[in-house]
């Protein structure tokens, strides 16, 4: 029983040392590929910003609210041309594309520079498609700084040249919860991308996004 006990022991260290591990490389990785603000975000022509839940109940997600505010900002600024909504489309009452869409059309994005994935279930996928379906492979991922790590690595993995702007999270709790849940994501991430070779659950026939010129560029045409 002992023995036993002092194999289990054994075990459970080395688990908590592999996943601490992989929690410390994932963020190292990201270095010096994150951004953290709107100020210092470079031009880009695609932003992919990565869906979740607008609401928890009936109060409005921050992580959401957060992410939708800086994708209108860096528009606003010139940032950033066009957007690749991702997120999950479970079923016909939630669609994490779309919801996005109808924000940021309500803040005068033109709706020819809004391209929505319905099948970016999770991050890996949401990166993957970027490249392999929409073929893009240099843009500005929008999320959450812990989120970003994630996403960077996965990015890193399939040669994607990306960076990411970290928004805030929520300002009325800390988010130790999400970011326990991160660890195990990051854990599932390194077995996906090195041990299982998990690929996106849906692919298919590429979806080019096309270059289009700022709005800034539209209206001196419309003025000459």
């Amino acid at each position: 029983m002992r023995e036993l006990s002092v194999m289990f022991g054994i075990l459970l260290l080395t688990m908590v040392f592999t996943i601490t591990a992989i929690d410390l490389w994932v963020s190292w990785q990201a270095k010096g590929r994150i951004i953290m603000s709107i100020e210092s975000v470079p031009e880009r022509e695609v932003a992919v910003v990565l869906g979740t839940s607008k609401y928890l109940g009936r109060t409005l997600n921050e992580y959401y609210s957060h992410r939708i505010d800086a994708a209108i900002a860096l528009f606003e600024q010139n940032k950033i041309r066009q957007f690749l909504l991702s997120g999950d489309n479970a079923h016909r009452s939630y669609n994490e594309p779309w919801t996005m869409k109808r924000d940021l059309l309500k803040a005068g994005v033109p709706e020819d520079r809004i391209n929505l994935d319905y099948a970016g279930f999770r991050t890996l996928d949401s990166i993957v498609r970027a490249k392999e379906i929409f073929d893009t492979d240099n843009f500005l991922i929008i999320t959450q700084k812990f989120h970003c790590e994630r996403a960077l690595f996965i990015a890193h993995s399939f040669d994607i040249n990306a960076q990411c702007l970290a928004v805030s999270g929520p300002t009325k709790h800390s988010g130790i919860t999400i970011r326990l849940r991160e660890v195990f994501a990051r854990s599932k991430a390194f077995l996906d991308l090195y041990i299982i070779g998990t690929m996106p659950k849906f692919l298919g026939p590429k979806e080019p996004i096309q270059a289009k010129p700022h709005a800034s560029e539209l209206s001196l045409k419309v003025d000459v």
